[in-house]
């Protein structure tokens, strides 16, 4: 148990754990809060896809160059200023919609500001972890750090699901806003080397992002399971996520929901007590087959939407999604020279998010057209091709779980 826990004895990775589990609980909230607000205004699943396409969109836009910024600022500074902002933001739309006066211009146009926000944080967060701990410890530590956030997770999307039952989604978005505010404070306080010494005279932003996308597309097991998540993520967040309140709505209730969210985040706990344990030679190649077990929710929901299964369904989801996040993390920053991590991170997020706003804009014309279940059956199908897709990728297949000593530039 002392070996679990390790990481923990750096402080640096303390900081970075409190931050990133404070937001989480606010973050939990703040979907299922958007939708049922979206849907309380407007009652339209093609509504709901605008907005949430509106923060996919402003965050696709600005990753690339928050990788960039996240890999020449001391990375905890760039966490600290995008939860400032994201802050405002969640802070702004709650008020609106608690005091009755929010619109669709204002869920498009604080929803992509959130998204801007996000872009910068996700790579830097992740890049920053490698500088809180020894090598030795990264898998361990991405293990315990997902572990905190996915059990943060459970509390938030079950006590936000109750919350905006009973009291209404304004408030769940007030709490995502406060975590923000608290988590910035902890990200100050990281304290860690610099990831490269400064120099005289700093390269073009576009000078930093050949180099980034050098190192990207030179591993061929990267891009092949970055392209594979681009589908794979669209179907979830132009699917699962919005047809999942629609289907609340119209059959197991809200709460169930909630409860169905947190039942996969309680399946990615246990995956990372698992992921802990783990001491495969080729842990990305297990971690690209476990993701399979995805094809389960929406399965569940077209065939037997009843609270028993959908929970089932979602905790091996979740368990199975752990076994991959945690490999490809580890995989990355064993693999990535740590001074280009943040902007390889850059171009893995927007490979794998790119396709999540038209996926959102489309997935509402999709389900009117085929209706629900045909639209949840297409995702399921998505899911089952992607994991092929990566396991019959050779270089998927043979990378090794072994830190890489890069020379120093």
């Amino acid at each position: 148990m002392g070996d679990i826990f390790a990481p923990l004895a750096h402080p640096a990775f303390r900081w970075l754990f409190a931050g990133r589990f404070t937001t989480v609980i606010g973050n939990s909230m703040a979907p299922i809060a958007l939708a049922f607000a979206v849907l309380d205004l407007t009652s339209s699943v093609t509504s709901l896809g605008i907005v949430v396409a509106a923060r996919s969109v402003t965050n696709v836009v600005f990753l690339l160059w928050g990788g960039v910024v996240a890999d020449r600022l001391p990375r905890q500074l760039v966490l600290a200023g995008s939860c400032v902002v994201s802050f405002v933001s969640q802070a702004l739309i709650a008020a609106l919609v608690l005091t009755g006066t929010v619109s669709m211009p204002w869920f498009i146009v604080l929803s992509a500001v959130n998204g801007m926000s996000s872009a910068f944080a996700f790579p830097a967060s992740a890049a920053l972890l490698p500088q809180t701990v020894p090598a030795d410890l990264r898998q361990g530590a991405n293990a315990l750090l997902r572990l905190g956030l996915n059990s943060g997770n459970i509390g938030g999307a079950a006590l936000g699901g109750l919350l905006i039952a009973f009291t209404g989604p304004g408030w769940g978005l007030a709490v995502d806003a406060l975590s923000f505010a608290l988590a910035g404070v902890f990200f100050a306080f990281v304290r860690v080397p610099a990831a490269r010494a400064a120099a005289e005279h700093k390269p073009s932003v576009f000078s930093e992002l050949r180099v980034g996308w050098t190192e990207f597309a030179s591993r061929q097991w990267v891009w092949v399971v970055v392209l594979a998540f681009t589908f794979f993520n669209a179907a979830f967040a132009g699917g699962v996520m919005i047809l999942g309140p629609v289907l609340a709505d119209t059959t197991f209730g809200r709460e169930v929901w909630g409860l169905v969210l947190a039942s996969e985040t309680a399946g990615m706990v246990a995956g990372a007590f698992v992921a802990m344990r783990v001491k495969a030679r080729r842990l990305l190649l297990v971690g690209v087959a476990s993701v399979g077990t995805s094809v389960f929710l929406p399965l569940v929901m077209v065939l037997h939407p009843v609270p028993w299964a959908l929970l089932l369904a979602a905790f091996v989801c979740g368990l199975g999604i752990e076994q991959f996040g945690v490999a490809w993390e580890t995989s990355l920053q064993h693999h990535i020279p740590e001074d280009r991590l943040a902007r390889v991170y850059s171009y893995d997020m927007l490979g794998s998010f790119v396709a999540i706003p038209l996926a959102q804009l489309a997935i509402g014309p999709l389900a009117h057209a085929f209706g629900t279940s045909g639209a949840l059956l297409g995702c399921a199908a998505i899911y089952l091709l992607a994991t092929v897709g990566m396991l019959v990728s050779r270089s998927v297949r043979t990378v090794e779980n072994v830190p890489v000593v890069h020379p120093v530039r």
